[in-house]
């Protein structure tokens, strides 16, 4: 039986639904506390969930909590996870690791100095659409892959979400911010690090409108680039396109599609934990599906509508396979797959992505990491309820 390490929950918005939630699924984690810059939030959060509410600074002095759920917004993720491992607390983040590299390296450095966990989202290349594209890529199904493409691009946030300005503030806004994370760690985690990133911008609309909650109507300003047109070639010199965009109506482009010399795979939706993967090794066949339905983190869980208007209505959704497995990696003194070394590597290619499309000049990718060992369902099974 895995022990159950008491969390403490920092930042009681929308996301804050799909955590507690996750304590149905997982083991060996369970939020006691929660705190919010305001109070109120934290106290309704408390109420709702059945927990007691704290000030942020309580909370991080609470001997009773042995990790902190930092899901604060970008730009508070570096304060809040220092305060963490000051408190000698480990701690696991929302994405991004923090908003700049600089940021995120002293997160790690002092992570080993104080000998503590440090854990980022997303960890839904953990899922069964990642984990069994991954299968088939390690199995060689495809061969050697040259290149590929990968797109995220929608209209904005602003619709559903009440508080929308920090995803367009001027540093802490944009999609490769908000979206970049999944679509990189998803892609370090199939074909390894990356080492050069090239690019281009688009701006669109100067002021965009609030779509739902008690500022509905109100015009804000769009402090940041809002669509990245990039290219990344990663160590194996595979070379991705990748589009990451706030201006798209819709599109019928695959999130992820890579090919091969022996064939080519469509990955499924990185921002999920399911979908199909689909591969054809010849010009004119029908595409083979793999179905993910039967793998662990790949049911499907999610048939009602959640508050996070941009979940679909039907899906898999297990946000906190990574903090489990993070849990049970502490208390095995293993290495955890959403490791600080592996969300680093992700910030940088953030951060020179950013830099080489808004500049124009290509930047080489500073830091290095491990391509994640798969996950497998007997590794899964002991995590899960």
């Amino acid at each position: 039986m895995n022990k159950i390490f008491k969390v403490g929950l920092i930042g009681c918005g929308h996301i804050a639904e799909t955590y507690f939630r996750s304590q149905k699924y997982f083991n060996n984690i369970k939020i006691i506390k929660c705190a919010d810059i305001n109070n109120k939030a934290a106290k309704k959060c408390a109420s709702e969930y059945g927990v007691k509410s704290l000030r942020v600074n309580e909370i991080l002095r609470d001997e009773e909590v042995e990790i902190i759920l930092n899901l604060t917004i970008p730009k508070a993720h570096y304060e809040i996870a220092e305060k963490a491992l000051l408190h000698n607390k480990h701690v696991y983040s929302e994405k991004p690791l923090a908003i700049n590299l600089k940021d995120g390296k002293e997160l790690l450095k002092l992570s080993k100095k104080k000998k503590l966990y440090i854990g980022n989202a997303p960890d839904t290349f953990l899922g069964g659409g990642n984990q069994k594209s991954k299968e088939l890529i390690e199995k060689n199904i495809i061969g050697k892959i040259n290149f590929g493409n990968a797109i995220f691009a929608f209209p904005g946030i602003q619709s559903y979400h009440p508080n929308p300005e920090p995803w367009f503030a001027k540093k802490e806004g944009g999609p490769v911010i908000d979206m970049g994370p999944y679509y990189l760690t998803a892609l370090v985690n199939l074909l390894g690090p990356a080492k050069k990133v090239s690019g281009r911008i688009i701006r669109g609309v100067n002021y965009r409108t609030i779509g739902i909650g008690p500022k509905k109507g109100k015009n804000f300003k769009v402090k940041c680039p809002t669509t990245y047109l990039s290219t990344i070639i990663f160590e194996s010199n595979t070379v991705i396109r990748l589009t990451l965009s706030f201006d798209v109506m819709a599109h019928q482009r695959n999130h992820i599609e890579l090919y091969g010399r022996k064939g080519s795979l469509v990955i499924p939706d990185p921002n999920m934990f399911g979908g199909s993967v689909y591969l054809c090794k010849k010009l004119g066949d029908k595409w083979k599906e793999f179905k993910t339905t039967k793998m662990s983190l790949g049911k499907i869980n999610i048939k009602t509508q959640s508050s996070r208007a941009n979940e679909s209505p039907t899906n898999a959704n297990y946000r906190g396979a990574g903090l489990s497995e993070m849990a049970y990696c502490i208390e095995k003194r293993k290495k955890h797959r959403c490791n600080g070394e592996l969300s680093l590597h992700v910030l940088d290619i953030i951060e020179s992505t950013m830099k080489a499309s808004i500049s124009g000049i290509p930047q080489k990718i500073k830091t290095k990491c491990k391509k994640p060992n798969k996950l497998t369902e007997q590794e899964i099974k002991k995590l899960l309820i």
